[in-house]
């Protein structure tokens, strides 16, 4: 199984796409040419692109090819993401049940505290009519996020990238369940029982004397059909059929399967399906949308719950979790290493703009959420040196809500800047500041350098 599906592949080329630095620089490459196109005079041929719809009508799968892009490709990714939760869950660093249930209770402390934060500042600030969009801070984007942290958090102890990766899968589940409650017509559960069904069938297939690629193939592709007609995003299909997957090495098998399929399918994750998920996803027009009509409550709140919410949350609700119950993190970070995650959690990006979609239907709620998940050009992609006045200047320039994160490092470190889906990075060795210009990004390389530090977190405005 391995040789065919290896053979596809140059080994030059899955080396680059499989890596995580390389690979996350290829989907953030193609986010930034996406969103370049989308607000170039071309526009109007890539939104044509974007909406060109294909596929069977009959089977209400003739979606636009955005569409097949965050719920088809997409899958495929968390597929991955299940297959590798799979064998932490088994035999990682998830086995036990103490470390496993942190991830879980700062997922919902991460989306629990800006659902909150939005609701109080909507209140505070007098438009009720923008309540229903309190949802729309709550959704990490897993695929960016990790693809940030690639690319930023290299050195960093691989616990914590399996704390992000649960973290952000659970988030990524409850916020699937927000949208089927709250934001759903219907949910026909007689597709959705015949999905779990097929996926039931994936698991005993999976689990033969020998992987038959023809039968496990399409027992994916139909149990993915049948999850999306059933109205639960479709991508949880993905999840639940990696989840499947056996982790413990079986007979006289050299390695386990949730190896073997890993190794399969991770370069069609990571260098067909996410670039080609990023570049649509970021393709939102900005150019023309001037301030008229703009509602600044729900820029302030989304961005407020992003920034602070996310971070005090999931930081919050690990403090008190492992403070006051068995549960307890991994040995190889602490508390204080969670920083970057929490910022990272803020990346909401296509949840967050499905829930937007579903909760505003007027332009001024929709125009003042986009800025809070498109990084804008005021951030720069390439890493530099500057001072500390020369860029504080700059961010004072941009004229956004910001956080600043100031730690004490033991050694020294050049400036280090990136700018992402979401907020833009500075480093000095005394000072790490993080811009949410506008949304969130890596500042994680504080959290690389590994240093023991007094760190205080203050909002104002930039």
């Amino acid at each position: 199984m391995n040789q065919s599906a290896d053979g596809r592949w140059p080994a030059r080329l899955r080396r680059f796409v499989t890596g995580e630095t390389s690979g996350g620089i290829l989907l953030l490459g193609a986010a930034a040419i996406g969103f370049g196109w989308a607000n170039s005079p071309a526009s109007d041929a890539f939104t044509a692109l974007a909406e060109h719809r294909i596929g069977p009508a009959l089977l209400h799968l003739d979606l636009s090819l955005a569409t097949w892009a965050a719920d088809g490709l997409l899958a495929i990714f968390f597929f991955v993401v299940g297959v590798e939760l799979k064998h932490e869950l088994v035999a990682g660093s998830l086995r036990h049940p103490r470390e496993a249930g942190v991830p879980v209770v700062a997922a919902v402390g991460g989306m629990a505290l800006p659902a909150a934060i939005f609701t109080v500042l909507v209140l505070l600030l007098g438009d009720r009519t923008a309540l229903q969009g309190w949802a729309v801070p709550t959704a990490t984007d897993i695929a960016f996020a990790l693809a940030v942290l690639a690319v930023f958090g290299r050195g960093l102890p691989r616990a914590l990238r399996t704390f992000l990766l649960t973290l952000a899968v659970v988030d990524d589940l409850l916020a699937i369940v927000v949208i089927a409650v709250f934001y759903t017509d219907r949910i026909n559960l007689w597709t959705l029982l015949a999905a779990a069904l097929v996926i039931v069938g994936f698991g005993i297939a999976v689990r033969a004397r020998s992987l038959r690629w023809w039968v496990l193939l399409p027992l994916a592709v139909v149990a993915w059909a049948l999850m999306h007609d059933s109205g639960v995003h479709a991508t949880i299909a993905g999840v639940a059929l990696g989840l499947t997957v056996p982790a413990l090495v079986r007979g006289a098998e050299s390695e386990p399967r949730t190896h073997r399929l890993d190794d399969a399918v991770r370069p069609w994750s990571a260098g067909v399906a996410l670039p080609v998920f990023a570049f649509f996803a970021a393709g939102v027009t900005l150019v023309g949308r001037g301030a008229d009509g703009f509602d600044p409550s729900v820029f302030v709140a989304v961005m407020t719950g992003l920034v602070l919410g996310k971070l005090i949350g999931v930081l919050g609700a690990t403090a008190l979790v492992t403070r006051f119950t068995p549960l307890r993190l991994p040995d190889a970070i602490g508390l204080r290493d969670l920083l970057p995650v929490g910022l990272l959690c803020g990346i909401g990006f296509t949840v967050s703009l499905l829930i937007a979609e579903l909760s505003f239907d007027d332009q001024a709620h929709l125009v003042a959420v986009v800025p809070c998940r498109v990084g804008k050009g005021r951030g720069h992609d390439a890493c530099a040196e500057h001072r500390d006045r020369s860029h504080e200047s700059s961010f004072r320039s941009s004229g956004c809500v910001g956080v600043s994160v100031r730690v004490r490092f033991r050694r020294s470190s050049s400036w280090v800047c990136g700018c992402a889906s979401s907020s833009a990075v500075a480093m000095t060795p005394s000072t790490m500041s993080v811009v949410h210009s506008p949304a969130v990004t890596a500042a994680l390389v504080a959290s690389a350098l590994r240093a023991p530090a007094a760190t205080t977190i203050a909002l104002g405005q930039r």
